[in-house]
């Protein structure tokens, strides 16, 4: 697939194992930006004094954000542009706080070529350490 494509990988170029990531690093301004497009301003998230006397003792950004970043794997690398999700399951292990990195991986673990759908294990790591994991099944165009 090239840069310029607008078109993502085929269902018959997908095997079992392949993967991909991408990676961002989680800033003040996603998290405002996060909580004005979604409409979540849970104090959690956005009020430090308030988030300081909670179990995280500090601002965590939302979980729905890293999971975005999962989207993102998928829309622009594997599979790609023209993949469609139909179902996501997600497991929070730890919060992700602002200055991050937050890795977001897919790997392919099933393909089931009568309705074209791949299933992904799905993860996000700061650091090394699963913060949150997952199985995604998108429907992937076909060639023919």
């Amino acid at each position: 697939m090239s840069g310029e494509s607008l078109n993502g990988m085929y269902f018959e170029e997908l095997s079992v194992g392949q993967s991909a990531i991408f990676a961002k690093t989680v800033t003040e301004a996603d998290i405002v930006a996060f909580a004005g497009v979604s409409g979540d301003f849970n104090p959690v998230h956005i009020n430090e004094e308030f988030a300081s006397q909670t179990m995280f003792k500090g601002r965590i950004a939302h979980g729905m954000l890293s999971a975005a970043f999962v989207s993102t794997v998928f829309g622009t690398k594997l599979p790609g542009p023209g993949c469609i999700y139909v179902s996501q399951l997600l497991k929070f292990k730890a919060p992700v706080r602002i200055g991050d990195t937050v890795t977001a991986r897919v790997e392919v673990t099933a393909l089931v070529p009568e309705k074209k759908f791949a299933t992904f294990k799905t993860t996000c790591s700061v650091a090394g350490k699963i913060v949150m994991d997952g199985e995604a099944t998108l429907m992937v165009p076909s060639k023919g």
